[in-house]
């Protein structure tokens, strides 16, 4: 057994070093970099017709129509096409899950209910072939989610291009991740079946709710005669130095997400939030910013119109509630910019559709000190696109750069496309 399990485990390792033939990390940016004669998306709302973008050392150092280059610096001319923050991709499971049908690629999950110390960020697998589908889309920075239980663990934000997780890390544990029960009223067919499940799912509300009392007075006591690994690693929670992202769809459930918020007094958002439409004014009052999970997806309930998931961007936007847009499971997060272009099209301006997956997410995430929208001083996390990033027809990403380093956005599937290219005679 022990010899097959040695077997198995070169094998795995060898196709792990074959994962990503010809893709490496880019290596640290030389020379300031100058794009010029572009249309700038700021991601603030801002466009820049004609403008030049400058940065140095992985930081933006200039943006405007008045920018001269330096003697030293790589020009490039974009006349024609557009440069854009890079993408947010929060509340993925990328890098944890490469084959959701083989179990020894699955990485998302712990047993038990309650884990705050599980951290996401140990298990990213920074040699996921699933990472450069998304780069090519030009999503450039991700949140890594773990899955399970009532409380899952926490979440960290990565960079895309990377050697390993340490490298990867780009705001490491940024939020505890609370999977509200379901309060939903939907039946199983079985009388009195929806009652019972309900009052089950609040009876375990109520156990995270005594969870949260404990941790919290753990943090109060000034010595313990032994130390609890959970209660010690929500210290940053109660600290407000970490975000706690309550995982929920109905109104009734996101009253008890602003329930434990106000509690606990916590730094709290929803993520989900399909029905965040008919209290945006609630959540407007109480500051919850909220991730919009697959807007591509029907509505929740029967007499909700058959659009309400594309128009629900639009009405939080109205409501003045800070709101990002998200996709679930973790190849699907390469259409998130068409998802938000979808948004575009039921209410949001295009600006405010690039908004959502760049510049809200990052300030929803705790990242828009150095990144989400190209300003000087940020992060140099910028993709370049001949047409419309939103649109799936036109977008056409032709260069990328994270921290101000040029990466390589081939792909396994790229290469299949030349390869059998070349075979049939295409080329």
């Amino acid at each position: 057994m022990k010899k097959q399990l040695i077997i198995c485990t070169l094998a795995l390792s060898a196709y792990a070093a074959r994962a990503q033939e010809t893709i490496s990390p880019a290596g640290p940016q030389g020379k300031p970099v100058y794009l010029t004669n572009a249309t700038i998306h700021v991601g603030n709302g801002q466009v820049i017709e004609n403008g030049t973008i400058a940065f140095s050392n992985g930081k933006i150092t200039a943006v405007g129509n008045n920018v001269t280059a330096s003697n030293d610096a790589t020009v490039l001319d974009l006349k024609g096409e557009h440069v854009y923050p890079g993408i947010i991709a929060p509340e993925t499971n990328l890098g944890l899950v490469e084959f959701e049908s083989v179990r020894a690629t699955i990485d998302a999950r712990e047993v038990g209910e309650m884990n705050p110390s599980v951290r996401s960020l140990i298990a990213y697998n920074a040699d996921s072939k699933v990472i450069n589908t998304l780069r090519s889309n030009g999503i450039l920075l991700a949140q890594v989610t773990p899955q399970g239980g009532v409380i899952s663990g926490t979440s960290s934000v990565v960079q895309l291009d990377a050697w390993n997780w340490e490298d990867a890390a780009y705001k490491t544990d940024n939020a505890l991740h609370f999977f509200l029960p379901s309060l939903s009223p939907a039946s199983s067919g079985r009388s009195g079946a929806s009652g019972d499940r309900q009052k089950l799912a609040m009876e375990q509300i109520e156990k995270v709710r005594t969870f949260f009392r404990e941790a919290k007075a753990y943090q109060q006591e000034g010595k313990h005669s032994a130390a609890n690994l959970k209660f010690e690693s929500m210290r940053k929670l109660f600290a407000r130095e970490q975000k706690l992202f309550i995982h929920c769809e109905l109104v009734k459930e996101m009253l008890v997400a602003i329930d434990f918020a106000k509690e606990f007094q916590l730094d709290v958002a929803i993520v989900g939030g399909t029905d965040s439409w008919l209290m945006a004014d609630i959540l407007k009052q109480n500051n919850i910013p909220v991730i919009l999970s697959q807007p591509h997806a029907l509505p929740v309930m029967q007499d909700d119109d058959i659009d309400q998931p594309y128009k629900t961007a639009a009405q939080l936007q109205k409501a003045g509630v800070l709101f990002c847009l998200s996709n679930e499971g973790f190849w699907q997060q390469r259409n998130l910019g068409f998802e938000a272009g979808t948004a575009a099209t039921y209410g949001l301006t295009k600006e405010e559709a690039l908004t959502a997956v760049t510049l809200n997410a990052a300030k929803i995430l705790g990242i828009d000190k150095t990144t989400g929208s190209l300003e000087t001083g940020k992060d140099a996390n910028i993709a370049v696109s001949k047409g419309d990033i939103l649109d799936m027809k036109s977008s056409v990403i032709t260069r990328a750069f994270i921290q101000g380093r040029e990466i390589n956005l081939d792909n396994k599937q790229k290469q299949l496309y030349e390869k059998y290219k070349q075979k049939y005679g295409l080329k």
